[in-house]
């Protein structure tokens, strides 16, 4: 484009056929992206405002973006945010970006918790100070590192006050409403994590993720959606840190972890490979190497009746599947994502 004027018909043009020369799949959909970024209008309002010029620094940070864009960088890392079901959260180079197949996931993971609102009557060994002491046991794993000393304590004091009694669930005015406990095991940006919250008022979550690019980005989203006081992002292998005083007590474990067979990994698209995570992507020989691990701890830390949800390789459900009934799950299903390939698996712990 010459320097003269750029109106947003003009730039949308030029950005379209650049991008279409580099190879972009959809330079259409690249180009309004990036202009509607550039110029503050949303998608719509590029339309209706054919004729308005460009100032010259939108144009400036047009040029940037298409740069990046037209050497392969997704759209979500030069945009800084993607929707995803009814939240939208930021993403950053080093993390992986949040795509539709998850939102099936998530889907599923909802249908796996009990009704919204479901008041029931407290186990006797639990006792009204069970949210309490999730609580305070979170609390101590942020402050002293992996926590073993300082969750020990607090299990002991709390059992030394009561906290374990039916008679402490009546002295505190509990009225039987429940609160429900999930773990989001390589939560990556926190999208499933923050999902469930924004979505489940009644829920806390506990989201885990072994590369710190992860649990800072996580950190920040659950913030800005204004769930931090119900999403708590833990940095640790897996399970690490989830808090002893939980084991036993989760209603749902949902997980989208590395899962592309190594075989595969030579396949992904270029625009994957060359700038997200292999971290978050390689999932062993044949992509299950994740998933064994998880669905063990699942039978330790998952209630009777509680459920777990992970998106995994189309070509892994099959096994997936078998290895969740060889550990005790019962109800396990697959399900298929949007474009009709299986892509979750959903199960349930058996209920005695």
């Amino acid at each position: 484009m010459t320097d003269d004027v750029w109106t947003i018909k003009a730039a949308l043009e030029w950005t379209q056929g650049y991008l279409a020369r580099k190879g972009d799949e959809n330079p259409r959909l690249s180009a309004e992206w990036l202009l509607a970024e550039a110029t503050g209008l949303r998608r719509v309002e590029l339309y209706v405002n054919f004729e308005r010029p460009l100032s010259m620094e939108e144009r400036d940070i047009l040029r940037g973006y298409v740069s990046r864009r037209g050497a392969g960088e997704p759209l979500q890392y030069i945009t800084g945010e993607v929707a995803f079901r009814h939240i939208a959260v930021k993403v950053r180079p080093g993390v992986l970006i949040p795509r539709p197949e998850t939102e099936v996931l998530v889907s599923e993971a909802l249908s796996l918790l009990p009704p919204a609102g479901r008041r029931v009557a407290r186990d006797s060994q639990i006792g009204a100070w069970e949210g309490d002491l999730l609580r305070a046991a979170e609390a101590a794993v942020g402050e002293s590192g992996d926590g073993s000393d300082a969750l020990s304590q607090v299990a002991s004091a709390l059992e030394e006050a009561g906290g374990f009694s039916s008679e402490g669930a009546e002295a505190s005015g509990d009225s039987g409403a429940e609160t429900l406990f999930v773990a989001d095991l390589c939560t990556g940006s926190g999208c499933i994590a923050c999902s469930i919250a924004y979505e489940r008022p009644d829920a806390r979550v506990i989201a885990t993720d072994i590369s710190p690019d992860a649990v800072a980005l996580a950190g920040e989203n659950a913030g800005a959606l204004g769930l931090a006081d119900r999403v708590r992002v833990v940095e640790c292998d897996l399970a690490a840190g989830v808090p002893e005083a939980a084991i036993g007590k989760l209603h749902l474990v949902v997980s989208n972890p590395p899962y592309v067979p190594t075989a595969v990994m030579a396949e992904i698209p270029e625009e994957v490979a060359a700038f997200e995570p292999a971290l978050a992507l390689e999932g062993g020989a044949d992509g299950l190497d994740v998933f064994r691990r998880e669905i063990e701890w699942c039978r330790q830390a998952l209630r009777p009746g509680g459920g777990c949800a992970f998106e995994l390789h189309e070509t892994c459900l099959d096994e997936a599947a078998s290895l969740a009934r060889a550990a005790g799950f019962v109800d396990v299903r697959i399900v298929a994502d949007l474009a009709g390939r299986p892509r979750v698996l959903t199960a349930r712990k058996p209920e005695c």
